[in-house]
């Protein structure tokens, strides 16, 4: 079966080794960037099943034409991956208004946008498949990372509640928990415009890890991440979340741990602070009224 694919954030990184690996795979692809001229060689490569779109995500205009353009060449969308990304590296007190609505434009409002424009195409055709990219950060805090991992948080449950609204439809959705990959986003990410020296503390951990991805020989290749999308979609069927890299399971088994422990501290809390039952041979004669 040959699937067509809109690819979000083709242009480096995670989103350009899956774009490379879904033309490889056969299916054909929309693969859109900002300056869609970076993806000419892919192309290049494969006339016959890629074609390229400009696309802002946080730009409505720009999102209708990138599913107008699949519309027109390939006669409609099978798989939508919102993948385009961008981070913000700032504790809460160093983050704008308009810096944290900038981040979850793009994190969270493009890809409920983009996904409300392409359900019409998967309802008629009984169905389709939504892949949101998520992160780590969708299911921890990390500190100095609050504005990235709120639109994370807001993705995952955007995503939660549209996989069962859709699933009668035929229509799945997977939210993909990439761990770190040998990329340059961390090198990419923007410093908030406010700087509070104080932060550096509790920040300061976060700040370093992320700049020094992209020369981190311990980081796994982004082309694994690529084959495991690409493999997802084949399957029949895939949990709801799917976290890819060796490094998010460890994450995430820490992370399930610190839950239990943190459900047993509230529940422990919770019944210290119940009262005990009233004593009604103590309780004081109601009032009357009369003579």
């Amino acid at each position: 079966m040959t699937r067509r694919w809109l690819v979000t954030g083709c242009s480096s990184g995670l989103g350009s080794a899956l774009a490379s690996a879904v033309a490889e795979s056969g299916d054909l692809l929309v693969a859109t960037a900002r300056q869609p001229a970076v993806l000419e060689g892919l192309a290049a490569r494969y006339p016959s099943r890629v074609t390229t779109a400009s696309l802002d995500v946080s730009d409505p205009g720009h999102c209708e034409a990138a599913v107008a353009h699949a519309v027109e060449h390939f006669g409609g969308v099978d798989v939508l991956v919102n993948n385009a990304g961008t981070g913000l590296l700032g504790a809460l007190e160093e983050v704008s208004d308009d810096e944290l609505r900038d981040q979850l434009e793009v994190l969270t409002v493009a890809p409920w946008r983009l996904t409300r424009l392409v359900l019409p195409l998967m309802r008629r055709q009984g169905s389709g498949h939504i892949v949101n990219i998520s992160s780590l950060a969708g299911r921890m805090g990390f500190p100095g990372l609050s504005a990235y991992v709120t639109g994370k948080y807001a993705l995952e449950g955007m995503s939660q509640a549209l996989a069962a609204e859709v699933a009668p439809f035929g229509i799945r959705v997977t939210v993909v928990e990439p761990g770190a990959f040998a990329t340059r986003y961390g090198t990419a990410l923007t410093d908030a415009a406010t700087c509070i020296p104080s932060y550096a503390q509790s920040t300061g951990e976060t700040r370093t890890g992320m700049r020094g991805m992209a020369d981190n020989p311990t980081l796994s290749d982004p082309g694994t991440f690529a084959t495991h999308v690409v493999r997802l979609v084949a399957s029949d069927a895939t949990p709801l979340r799917v976290p890819i890299g060796p490094d998010a399971y460890a994450f995430l088994d820490m992370i399930e741990a610190a839950t239990r422990e943190e459900l047993a501290a509230a529940r422990a809390f919770i019944a210290d602070a119940v009262p005990p039952p009233a004593d009604d041979s103590a309780s004081p004669a109601p009032l009357t009224t009369g003579p």
